[in-house]
């Protein structure tokens, strides 16, 4: 059976590739010099990931304090590179956070077809295998097919679910969610919402009505706020973060679709900029496709063979 690092490697393959690859390219003959063009080469090598400017100053920076005008080999330069990423992403590394008693609430958020309904069917599916009571909110109430997806998925993972009717208030299917969660001794309480873009705000104002509206039923809650980020999006989720951090109160960040991107590095510049950590990364389609980060093990599946010789 796959390890974690084996799913987490084949995820970031098409974002590994880019970087191996160039990486490799600036290494045709045995060694190269360090000067103003091969920083150049490497720093453009590196914003290809995604991984935005300031993570690939920070590298090209220390290569050029370190190691320049010396004749280097490719693993002294991607030693710098895993140095780099990890002090940026361990820092932004943290659990799910849990009630003190009562329900845990999770508030989730993001964009039409970030992928957003089946990351929380994963999120139940784990909560369930560890033993714990789940109810889900379907508070996606204009789209239909949407609760038809998260009824689905609570019927095979051995969910409860709550609905409303089709285009019914979504805060009163949060309360009815929230209240169930209380009532029949939940352990967990996950409540979606509609999909919508960080530019409209009325949609926006909604997240701030639900948030209140289960902060009236438990007062610490939602414990979290997650915001569902499509890996394939690149720079276009720093602009969706923005959004929903300051509309939502975001907590942390569900990186899915990250099988399907070569642009995996933008969970760097998003954990940079808006000092969101990132909870759990969607490595797949299936129910166990859902994984809590690991910086170390993110950074590793990223450069692991770069070493390798090119064809």
């Amino acid at each position: 059976m796959a390890t974690f690092f084996d799913r987490l490697k084949a995820g970031l393959a098409k974002t590994a590739q880019v970087l191996q690859t160039d990486v490799r390219d600036l290494f045709k003959r045995e060694g190269r010099l360090v000067d103003d063009g091969f920083l150049e080469e490497l720093r453009a090598a590196l914003v290809r990931t995604d991984m935005g400017p300031s993570a690939a100053e920070a590298i090209v920076v220390d290569v050029r304090e370190r190691l320049r005008a010396r004749v280097v080999d490719p693993e002294v330069v991607v030693d710098s590179i895993r140095r780099q990423l990890l002090s940026r992403l361990e820092a932004k590394s943290a659990a799910v956070a849990t009630a003190a008693s009562g329900p845990t609430v999770i508030l989730v958020t993001g964009v039409n077809g970030s992928g957003k309904t089946t990351s929380i069917a994963k999120m139940a599916s784990r909560f369930v295998k560890e033993g714990r009571k789940v109810v889900l909110g379907a508070g996606d109430t204009f789209r239909a097919a949407a609760v038809e997806q998260l009824a689905m998925w609570a019927g095979r993972i051995g969910a409860e679910i709550v609905r409303g009717e089709p285009g019914s208030d979504p805060a009163s299917v949060a309360h009815r969610a929230v209240a169930r969660a209380v009532e029949g001794g939940f352990d967990v309480c996950i409540v979606d919402t509609a999909g919508r873009l960080q530019t409209q705000s009325n949609l926006m104002q909604e997240l701030g009505k639900i948030r209140r509206v289960i902060g009236k039923q438990i007062p610490d809650a939602p414990h979290e706020t997650l915001l569902v980020i499509d890996a394939t999006a690149g720079q276009n989720a720093l602009s969706q973060a923005k959004g929903f951090k300051e509309a939502a109160a975001c907590t942390g960040i569900v990186l899915a679709k990250l099988d399907g991107s070569a642009r995996g590095g933008v969970i760097v510049p998003v954990c940079e900029q808006f000092g969101l950590p990132v909870k759990f990364v969607g490595l797949g389609e299936g129910a166990d496709d859902l994984q809590p980060f690991d910086p170390g093990g993110f950074v590793d599946a990223l450069l692991a063979g770069t070493f390798a010789p090119s064809a």
